[in-house]
């Protein structure tokens, strides 16, 4: 309850919340658009997925400033690849923020002449660069973690008291494959931020990549990718211990 509390009383764990709402209604949306007798609840589900997106824009207002402040904690990271991964990623992020601010001015009616199409694709060229420098990051520290597994079960193995593996397999690649995907798992188990933040961005960049026409893809797995994504970011809120830290 009091980490619920402490939550909620933070603007990013509330537009966490409306952020779970919108891909709900799209995910349902896009589940209940092929029956007929659905058509009120389609249409209802859309007008609250539009409200609760425009919502969101107001939690966003001030995003940029925390991006330009993140993007300045990058500088002082101490391997090199995070740095330079969480750098470029955090100014892509700036300028995404500076691009949705802008949309969201056109959307108030505050400047109508505002080329919508090109301020959003920007926005999602944008987007997509975030995450993908992000996934790399992932990938870099999930490869620092597997080479640390690696090693202490090989330690384990040159212990006396440790029986030799009895296990063999015929094929050599499907035991390499094995391997690889054990060493993958244990990794991830031992460090669940790192599961986390590589499920979240995998999850979010599915959007950009749509949008931009990368790979194409639907409101239903748009819908329970930003739903999954969600929920991690409310994992990681609620408890910043879950956040995957940088060094």
């Amino acid at each position: 309850m009091e980490a619920f509390t402490r939550f909620t009383n933070q603007t990013q764990g509330q537009e966490r919340l409306f952020r779970v709402a919108q891909y709900t209604c799209m995910l349902l949306r896009y589940l209940l658009e092929p029956k007929a007798d659905k058509e009120k609840v389609v249409m209802k589900l859309k007008e609250l997925e539009s409200g609760v997106s425009t919502g969101r824009k107001w939690f966003r207002l001030g995003s940029v400033v925390h991006a330009v402040q993140a993007t300045e904690q990058s500088v002082h990271t101490t391997d090199l690849v995070p740095r330079l991964c969480l750098m470029l990623a955090n100014l892509n992020r700036v300028v995404y923020f500076i691009c949705d601010t802008v949309l969201w001015v056109r959307s108030v009616g505050l400047a109508s002449g505002i080329n919508k199409e090109k301020w959003r694709m920007w926005a999602a060229c944008h987007y997509y660069y975030f995450l993908l420098l992000n996934l790399v990051r992932d990938l870099y520290e999930l490869s620092l973690q597997m080479e640390q597994v690696a090693r202490d079960k090989a330690n384990r193995e040159q212990s006396p008291s440790q029986d030799p593996l009895g296990c063999s397999v015929a094929d050599e690649e499907t035991e390499w494959l094995q391997s690889c995907l054990l060493l993958l798992f244990r990794s991830l188990r031992k460090h669940p931020p790192l599961l986390l933040d590589t499920v979240k961005n995998l999850c979010d960049i599915l959007n950009p990549l749509a949008q931009l026409g990368i790979c194409k893809s639907n409101a239903g797995i748009i819908g329970l990718g930003g739903l999954v994504s969600s929920l991690v970011g409310i994992v990681t809120v609620a408890w910043p211990h879950m956040k995957l830290k940088t060094h």
